[in-house]
């Protein structure tokens, strides 16, 4: 098993916690249910540890597939600049969420802004995410590209 095999085994979940844990995280600030905002919490968290494993895993991924056909140096790099904005929103929104988690069991008065601010944060992350899955997609998806590069083979004058 190689990186890029790693890469994508782990690089969804990032997206997808952002995506379910801003849901659930609404839903715990309208029916002001702090166990379904500890929920949203714990899938921020998980999101953020894959994050780190995206990011731990995608230089080696970068490596193996940088040179395809197809493929190139800008397309992955636009990729890593996106995974490297979100990763860093999704620390932030792990580590509030550790302390949204201290908030809501000691009740203080503050969970609530706290759990507003981690929404709105989310909702960054959100944007960064689908730029970060669409970037990535187009690595190797060549359908899903805005401008897709054809290759068509020059014969020479003479023939050949």
């Amino acid at each position: 098993m190689n990186d890029a095999h790693l890469h994508l085994m782990v690089n969804h979940f990032p997206i997808v916690g952002v995506v379910f844990g801003f849901g659930i995280l609404i839903s715990g600030i309208y029916f002001r249910n702090n166990g379904i905002k500890n929920t949203a919490y714990s899938v921020f968290i998980v999101a953020a540890i894959a994050a780190f494993l995206s990011m731990y895993t995608g230089e080696g991924a970068e490596e193996l597939v940088e040179d395809m056909p197809n493929i190139g140096h800008q397309i992955i790099h636009e990729h890593e600049e996106y995974a490297e904005k979100l990763a860093l929103i999704l620390y932030a929104m792990g580590l509030l969420s550790i302390y949204g988690f201290y908030l809501n069991v000691k009740t203080h008065a503050k969970a609530r802004l706290l759990s507003i601010i981690i929404l709105v944060i989310a909702g960054v992350a959100l944007v960064f995410a689908l730029k970060t899955g669409k970037s990535g997609g187009e690595v190797r998806h060549t359908e899903i590209r805005d401008t897709t590069t054809v290759s068509i083979p020059v014969q020479s004058p003479d023939g050949d």
